[in-house]
C-alpha cells in the first residue's frame, strides 16, 4: 500500500469552530469525508472563536494549522460584512496561502485545496513549488454573479474580486459548485478551457437522517401549538433582504385570499433563522394581515431545524440570489417538495414537475401561483418528495461527491508527473 494522499485544505471558516453557514458546512464535510477515505488533511484556518471549542475532526487524519484572522475597525470576525471581506479576508488569504506554500515547498502536501481568496498567498508560489492548486470560489457574490449589485457595493468588493481572480488564475482546477453557475464563473473569472470542474456542494445524508425522530416532530408541533392537520410552509435562512422573505409574505397574502388552497386551510408559515432584516419581514407580514399565521422560530438547534423539515408540508425558498443553497438540499433529503426561485445553483436541484417548482426571483404572483398549485394536489407532494430524496442521494450526497474530489486530485497529480 502506498503512502496516503496529503491535502492542505485552506478556508477562512469551518463548522463548528467558526459558526454555521454554507461555507463552514462545506469545508467541514470535505475534511470529514477526505479523512474517512484515508487522506491526511492539514486544515489551515483561523483559530476557533471559543477556546472551549474542540476540534470535531479525527486527530489521526486531520491536523489543524491556525492562521490568525485580523479584523479591522467596524469589520467582524464572521467575514460577512463587505468591509471585512475586502480587507481582513484577502490579508488572511495571503498569510494562509503562504502557510500552504511552505508545506508544499518542503514536500509535506500533494494537493492544495482552497476556498475563495483563502489561498491568495499560494498564487505567486504555485509555479515555484509545483504542488497542484484546486480553488473553489463558492457563489461569487463579490462579482454580483448571484444577483444585481448597487454601484457602491460593487466598488467596495473590488479588492476581494482582485484577490479571487489572482487565486483562480494560478489554479490547476476551478470548482463550480453547480452547472447553473458555470456561465457566471466563466464570465467573471475567464478560466482556461481545461480548468473548470463541476463538483457540487453537498450534504452528509447519514448525519441528517439521524437528527430528527417522529417523537421530536410531535414535541415540536405541540410546543408551538400546531394542529395535527395544519399545513406547515417552511423557510430557512438568514433574515436578509436578498433572501426574499418579504416577497413570500406578499405571495402568501395572495394565496390566503378567497377560495385558493390556503384560504380553505389551516396553515402556518414557519421561518427559521435570524438576521438584520427581521423587522422588515415582520412589517411585510403585518401588511398582509398574516401575523397570526406566521411563526418566527429564530435560530434553531440542529435537532429542531431537522424536526421542522420533517414537520413541513412544503419547503419554500424565495431567495433573490443564491449560491448553492444547502437548506434546499436538506429539505429534499427530508423528502419535501420545494418551491424556489430560479437563482444561483437552485435549478440544478429543483426540477419542475419532478421534485418542485421554480419561479423567477422577485415574482410574487408566480410564487403565489406555485404555492397554490402545490397545495391543490397534496397527493403529488409525497411523490415529489421521494424524487427529491433520490436526487440528493444520486448527485449531492458527500459519500458520492468525495469520489469526484479524489478523482480530480488524482488527475492533477498524474498531470504533474
Amino acid at each position: 500500500m502506498g503512502a496516503p494522499l496529503r491535502v492542505a485544505v485552506v478556508a477562512r471558516a469551518v463548522m463548528p469552530l467558526h459558526g454555521v453557514g454554507g461555507l463552514e458546512r462545506s469545508v467541514h464535510d470535505l475534511v470529514v469525508y477526505l479523512a474517512k477515505r484515508g487522506v491526511q488533511v492539514t486544515l489551515i484556518t483561523p483559530p476557533a472563536w471559543s477556546a472551549a471549542q474542540a476540534s470535531p475532526f479525527d486527530p489521526a487524519r486531520v491536523t489543524l494549522r491556525p492562521v490568525s484572522y485580523v479584523t479591522f475597525p467596524l469589520a467582524n470576525r464572521r467575514g460577512t460584512t463587505i468591509l471585512d471581506r475586502s480587507t481582513a479576508y484577502p490579508l488572511f488569504g495571503w498569510r494562509a496561502g503562504r502557510a500552504a506554500a511552505e508545506l508544499a515547498a518542503r514536500g509535506a502536501v500533494d494537493i492544495v485545496h482552497g476556498f475563495g481568496a483563502s489561498v491568495l498567498g499560494y498564487a505567486s508560489a504555485r509555479s515555484r513549488v509545483g504542488v497542484p492548486l484546486v480553488v473553489n470560489p463558492q457563489g461569487l457574490e463579490e462579482f454580483g454573479a448571484t444577483g444585481a449589485q448597487p454601484a457602491l457595493k460593487r466598488a467596495a468588493y473590488w479588492p476581494l474580486r482582485r484577490a479571487v481572480r489572482a487565486t483562480t488564475r494560478a489554479a490547476d482546477a476551478i470548482i463550480a459548485t453547480d452547472r447553473a453557475l458555470v456561465p457566471a464563473l466563466t464570465r467573471h473569472l475567464e478560466p482556461r478551457p481545461d480548468q473548470v470542474r463541476v463538483i457540487p456542494n453537498g450534504i452528509d445524508v447519514p448525519v441528517i437522517d439521524a437528527l430528527a425522530s417522529a417523537a421530536d416532530v410531535e414535541r415540536l408541533r405541540a410546543r408551538h401549538g400546531l394542529a395535527p392537520n395544519e399545513i406547515v410552509l417552511l423557510s430557512v435562512g438568514r433574515l436578509e433582504a436578498n433572501k426574499g422573505f418579504d416577497d413570500l409574505a406578499a405571495a402568501l397574502g395572495r394565496s390566503a385570499a378567497g377560495s385558493r388552497p390556503l384560504g380553505r386551510s389551516t396553515w402556518r408559515w414557519v421561518l427559521v433563522g435570524s438576521g438584520p432584516f427581521a423587522a422588515d419581514i415582520e412589517r411585510a407580514v403585518d401588511a398582509q394581515g398574516l401575523a397570526d399565521r406566521v411563526l418566527f422560530a429564530g435560530r434553531a438547534s440542529d435537532a429542531d431545524l431537522h424536526a421542522w423539515y420533517e414537520a413541513a408540508t412544503l419547503f419554500v425558498h424565495p431567495t433573490r440570489y443564491e449560491g448553492s443553497s444547502l437548506v434546499t438540499l436538506e429539505a429534499m433529503a427530508h423528502r419535501r417538495a420545494v418551491v424556489a426561485t430560479r437563482a444561483g445553483g437552485l435549478p440544478d436541484k429543483v426540477r419542475p414537475g419532478t421534485n418542485g417548482w421554480l419561479v423567477e426571483p422577485g415574482d410574487v404572483a408566480a410564487l403565489a401561483a406555485a404555492i397554490d398549485e402545490a397545495l391543490a394536489n397534496p397527493a403529488a407532494l409525497s411523490a415529489m418528495g421521494e424524487a427529491g430524496r433520490a436526487i440528493v442521494e444520486r448527485e449531492f450526497a458527500w459519500s458520492v461527491l468525495v469520489d469526484a474530489q479524489l478523482a480530480l486530485y488524482d488527475e492533477l497529480r498524474l498531470r504533474r508527473a
